[in-house]
């Protein structure tokens, strides 16, 4: 028996996409579409096509090793972890994980909808292996990790996403496993939340515990993570230190952002409505390469649809920084408002007053979802480079290592004018 308690050996997962639509829009099409369906099942099969969301993949995790795996979307990550938890079974290939697992991998995993939160806890932690005594005894301090006690004797089919996520991880972090398996989880909840996830993984660290952990945040994963794993098209393009594989990893992202919006296959999302190229202009509308500290800047995103008509928009982008970490994030909700209804192609324009990023260059992501449901969804979509301006009228601009945000701001004494210059601007 291996003394690993991750052993992965040659592990593959294959998925069927049909080429068969499942959509009918009156009974006598779904009744054609059986009776095609019987009738040519070779044909059919044909059309069908297979991916390979793994392909051979082979490593081994030591006792107390906590291992990032990275890559981008479609590239095997989420499958890997289903894989290892026993959600999936491989279509190749095998996994050994000895010990006592928690996993963490989809919002509110195993909750049920008409339970309330605190049903769900002792059901959750039932699940992944707890026993009664043991959820009592913790869950005060569950409930308090969650942020959601306000709402614990609430049915959780009324929690939002942000609440599901936290009680779920939650209920996770305090079976004190020998393996974690944790999928994205920084990709949810506010600052605060975020903090007491970071938290909880150094103190997991701290115990010895083996962690696997996905994600798309460069700078946890290089301050949790000694060593990295890139998977890219379902196959590990490089497995060793962390900032070795980081730096590899990201030198591709640079490369994905020459790359056409429409041409990108690595995208998430049903497709009713899909992102195809993008521009950045200037004040006067034109499109521009580059902007300049304290300018203004809009996004014009391009799309396009194979539907006439298209209710309950929602669209947003995150601009990220050197380690694709995110910085900030634009999107509709956050004006309070979303587009009632846009035709089956247009551009979407999101303008920024002041670009309040320091020179260098910056990646962002655009995402999009109709009628609640995500549709698009592209990483690294495209790049902006902030040239030198004079954001704040003193012709002066604070070195590399200062920040990346520029702040407007002014100096006084208190009871004197202020004489300082913002944003070009001289406070009086």
């Amino acid at each position: 028996m291996s003394t690993h308690p991750i052993v992965v050996e040659d592990l593959s997962k294959r998925y069927t996409i049909s080429a068969v639509k499942r959509r009918y829009d009156t009974l006598q099409d779904s009744v054609v579409a059986s009776v095609r369906r019987v009738l040519s099942q070779e044909a059919r099969g044909a059309q069908d096509r297979s991916f390979w969301a793994l392909k051979g993949v082979s490593f081994r995790v030591d006792h107390g090793e906590v291992v990032a795996l990275i890559g981008a979307n479609g590239a095997g990550k989420s499958t890997l972890l289903k894989v290892l938890s026993r959600i999936t079974e491989p279509t190749g290939g095998h996994a050994v994980i000895q010990g006592r697992v928690a996993s963490l991998l989809e919002v509110g995993t195993g909750f049920q909808p008409e339970l309330t939160g605190r049903e769900n806890i002792f059901l959750s932690g039932a699940i992944l292996g707890m026993r009664g005594a043991e959820i009592n005894r913790k869950f005060d301090e569950i409930v308090e990790f969650s942020g959601v006690a306000d709402f614990i004797d609430t049915p959780v089919k009324r929690y939002s996403s942000g609440m599901y996520v936290r009680l779920a991880f939650a209920v996770a972090a305090h079976l004190e496993p020998e393996i974690m398996f944790v999928d994205e989880i920084l990709a949810v909840g506010d600052a605060a939340f975020q903090r007491k996830c970071l938290g909880k993984m150094k103190d997991a660290v701290t115990k010895g515990r083996t962690v696997l952990f996905v994600s798309h945040n460069m700078a946890a994963v290089l301050n949790l993570c000694p060593r990295a794993i890139w998977l890219h098209g379902g196959e590990i393009a490089a497995d060793g230190p962390t900032d070795e594989v980081v730096n590899r990893y990201l030198h591709s992202l640079h490369e994905l952002k020459g790359q056409r919006i429409a041409d990108r296959e690595d995208r998430r999302g049903n497709q009713a409505m899909r992102f195809v190229d993008f521009e950045l202009r200037n004040a006067e509308g034109e499109q521009v390469g580059g902007v300049q500290s304290g300018e203004p800047v809009t996004f014009a995103l391009r799309y396009d649809s194979d539907r006439d008509n298209l209710s309950n928009v929602y669209a947003g982008i995150a601009v990220h920084g050197t380690y694709d970490e995110k910085l900030f994030e634009m999107n509709t909700d956050l004006n309070g408002f979303r587009f009632k209804s846009l035709p089956r192609e247009g551009t979407l324009l999101c303008t920024v007053p002041i670009v309040p990023l320091r020179p260098g260059s910056y990646s962002f992501n655009v995402f999009c979802s109709v009628s609640d449901e995500v549709a698009d969804w592209v990483l690294n979509a495209g790049s902006i480079d902030v040239q030198p301006g004079d954001f704040f009228g003193s012709g002066k601009l604070p070195a590399a290592d200062q920040g990346t945000f520029l702040v407007p701001h002014t100096w006084r004494l208190d009871g004197e004018a202020a004489l300082s210059r913002s944003c070009g601007q001289v406070s009086q």
